[in-house]
């Protein structure tokens, strides 16, 4: 397996064709998954006007990479990129695009989902959506933490049985630290 390139993993700026442009040749594939996720007019019944992505840019950077490298170990393909936009979205734009190469189409499109679902769920980026009721707000399932989610469990527990527990924890996600 090849190293991985460098480049941006989060930008502020919109997706051009020449993000295809320049991606290395690899003669032992025969696949290369793509997935293109772009900005949708609703979202729970709600019509969306656009949505604004912010993220902790350094962490995000190195998560990102680091999910890419996890899934090129794991499904063995040569090649995972990830890049995902920020700043304000209108209808229509590409907000993430995730190349995985492999040798078949299968491992492509595995390694293209999972890297997406991970970026979606892992790395500190928070969407905001702005709906055409003139209302706003940030979308869950964004960057949730999974480790405060299991001691909050614990915590309740542990309150249901002890009356006198008095550290009541609120249900954090990242898009909370934002504000």
């Amino acid at each position: 397996m090849q190293a991985l390139k460098h480049f941006a993993r989060i930008q502020n700026h919109a997706f051009t064709q020449d993000i295809f442009d320049g991606i290395q040749n690899f003669p032992e594939c025969g696949g290369i998954g793509v997935f293109i996720g772009t900005v949708r007019n609703h979202h729970e019944g709600k019509a969306v006007q656009a949505l604004k992505y912010t993220a902790y840019a350094p962490v995000a950077e190195k998560m990102i990479r680091q999910i890419e490298q996890d899934i090129q170990q794991k499904y063995g393909v040569s090649y995972v990129r990830v890049i995902h936009r920020i700043g304000a979205l209108d209808i229509g734009e590409t907000a993430i695009i995730a190349i995985a190469y492999a040798a078949h189409r299968r491992e492509a499109f595995q390694a293209c989902e999972e890297a997406v679902e991970q970026v979606k769920h892992e790395v500190p980026v928070w969407k905001e959506e702005f709906y055409c009721d003139g209302t706003s707000q940030y979308v869950e399932g964004c960057c949730i933490r999974q480790d405060l989610d299991q001691s909050l469990n614990q915590d309740q527990q542990s309150s249901n049985n002890h009356q006198h527990h008095s550290n009541h924890h609120q249900h954090e996600h990242c898009h909370d630290k934002a504000h």
